[in-house]
């Protein structure tokens, strides 16, 4: 495997009673950067993300994660990578130092249970016991769990579902935070807006393949696209105007109105635009 690829997927396949899940899908992630995995229901990412993980088999391809194929991975291999589930499971009568702490057994090199509890934000809570905490606090003891074994490589599968606004910006930063001390991320979620704010780079993935993968920005040719130019005239008729150029066009208008121009808006197509072109949403 390339040193600089976290992951590399070349041909995967996987069929359920004669149905394809994953119909030859290739993929790279490179060491180091946030990649979110995007896709509807049944279009194959979670069975490509449980194939990587080492849960479950493929039919066909080639798959290195770490350097190791999953399917029949080396000793150390479990303890380089951090998996983050959908809900890790239930402690209710525990605290969240002692689930932390008995996590860190199961490791041959742990972190410090009080450092990596710190590190997620719930040091305040280390003596509470984990029914009481919040959905967003259980979802942060969640990643501690993930982590403490210092993975090289963090799988989330849809991390802040059910979160409320501020409680999905709080975790956006934790994610921040450990990306930018070298942990490599894949993500799957069906926020557009989270994987817009996290990701270096998205893959879409439709119809058991990978349909593409670029910036969050560049992902089907968004920068190229043309602008939208709304503006109210005098008589307070809404005109639209699809242009290649519209700073020169809201130059035109604000001369043309004398200066600030009505109802002046100026958009591109969102992610959210791009991705349901691609998944064929009609």
């Amino acid at each position: 495997m390339d040193n600089e690829l976290a992951i590399a997927v070349r041909g995967l396949r996987k069929t359920y009673g004669g149905t394809a899940a994953v119909a030859g899908l290739d993929l790279e992630v490179r060491r180091g950067e946030v990649f979110a995995l995007l896709g509807p229901n049944g279009a194959g990412k979670t069975t490509t993300v449980e194939i990587l993980e080492g849960y479950r088999q493929r039919d066909a391809g080639e798959v290195s994660v770490l350097g190791s194929d999953p399917a029949a991975p080396a000793a150390d291999w479990r303890a380089r990578v951090g998996i983050v589930l959908q809900g890790t499971g239930e402690f209710d009568e525990l605290t969240v130092g002692e689930v932390v702490r008995h996590f860190a057994g199961f490791y041959p090199d742990a972190d410090d249970p009080a450092k990596v509890i710190e590190r997620v934000g719930l040091t305040a809570k280390a003596r509470a016991r984990t029914h009481t905490l919040s959905g967003g606090q259980k979802r942060r003891l969640d990643v501690a769990l993930g982590i403490i074994g210092r993975p090289e490589l963090l799988f989330l599968d849809e991390p802040t579902t059910g979160f409320d606004p501020e409680a999905r910006r709080e975790f956006w930063e934790l994610i921040r935070d450990l990306a930018a001390a070298g942990t490599t991320i894949l993500l799957t979620t069906h926020y557009l807006d989270e994987a817009e704010a996290l990701a270096d780079r998205v893959g879409v993935i439709a119809g058991g393949r990978l349909v593409e993968v670029a910036a969050p920005d560049q992902l089907g040719d968004r920068r190229e696209a043309l602008a939208t130019v709304s503006w109210r005239t005098p008589e307070g008729t809404l005109e639209s105007v699809q242009s290649a150029t519209p700073t020169a066009l809201v130059a035109e208008l604000a001369a043309r109105h004398g200066g600030e121009v009505p109802g002046l808006t100026v958009t591109r197509p969102t992610l959210e635009d791009v991705y349901l072109t691609m998944i064929g949403h009609r």
